[in-house]
């Protein structure tokens, strides 16, 4: 059973509780707000961190936000040996917190686990949104952003930085931990057995990407088409790798109206549309 307490750091207008779950031999933190059909957000190389858009797309569905075993406070994962087996973990927390049908939304690293998750539990996952999606991705050259200097990094991973409140630093040894689990776990740009996996995957898959994202470019966005067989593929205008944090208010439209329509979401046949 979860045991929980308040946590008062959530942005103004609605109000997350933090709460931790037993599942599969962890002890998983998360945070929740809303009500109604349940959305899971998995995060980034970065950890946990509640966005404008998580506030907003609260309004209209319960909203749980896990941290990935592994990352923030929580000790070392050493366990998981693979992406998958991640996944079934993911799975076996929401699992145990009673709820039996659920979306998924998961950025960048979350992205891969967020599909890994879909593709174990393919009869209880109903929907997929990847935001910056490092699932499949083009190589890349330089350091992932946990390895730059705060500023450095706010310039890679927003389009306009100086919008964004500071990166609170993180602890080195919280660094190191983390950059060593989701470099060990991500894999290669292109895994192919995970991309058998996928092109199987029935279910309904919002991609979306920054047009000006430089850790996961858009150039790459055409394999997510190519791959799976229900994707639906959206360029956020004026947004780099952080597209939560410099679109909130276009991510969490476009979230709510692909869970909300279905197959009625209205971008379902096009690749290049540019959300203004």
């Amino acid at each position: 059973m979860p045991d929980q307490q308040s946590d008062g750091s959530a942005p103004a207008g609605v109000e997350f509780s933090e709460s931790f779950v037993e599942a599969d031999g962890f002890r998983i933190r998360y945070r929740q707000a809303g009500s109604g059909e349940v959305l899971i957000c998995l995060h980034g190389g970065g950890g946990l961190r509640i966005s404008r858009a998580h506030e907003l797309l609260a309004h209209s569905r319960r909203l749980i936000a896990f941290e990935i075993p592994g990352f923030g406070q929580s000790p070392v994962n050493d366990r998981s040996a693979s992406m998958e087996e991640l996944a079934g973990t993911m799975n076996a927390a929401v699992a145990a917190l009673g709820i039996d049908h659920y979306s998924i939304m998961g950025n960048s690293f979350g992205s891969k686990v967020a599909l890994w998750m879909a593709i174990l539990r393919p009869q209880v996952v109903k929907a997929v949104v990847v935001v910056g999606p490092a699932a499949i991705r083009l190589p890349r050259q330089g350091p992932p952003p946990g390895q730059l200097a705060p500023e450095r990094a706010a310039e890679l991973l927003y389009a306009h930085p100086e919008r964004q409140p500071p990166i609170p630093p993180l602890a080195p040894e919280i660094v190191a931990k983390q950059i060593a689990l989701s470099t060990r776990l991500l894999g290669p740009p292109r895994d192919e057995p995970f991309e058998a996996r996928l092109r199987e995957l029935q279910m309904p898959v919002l991609a979306l990407f920054g047009t000006h994202d430089r850790v996961t470019p858009p150039a790459g966005a055409h394999l997510f088409r190519e791959i799976l067989p229900n994707c639906h593929l959206v360029m956020v205008y004026d947004a780099a790798h952080g597209i939560d944090a410099d679109r909130p208010e276009a991510v969490a439209a476009l979230v709510e109206d692909f869970l909300s329509r279905g197959d009625g979401f209205l971008v379902r046949r096009r690749s290049g549309l540019i959300y203004p």
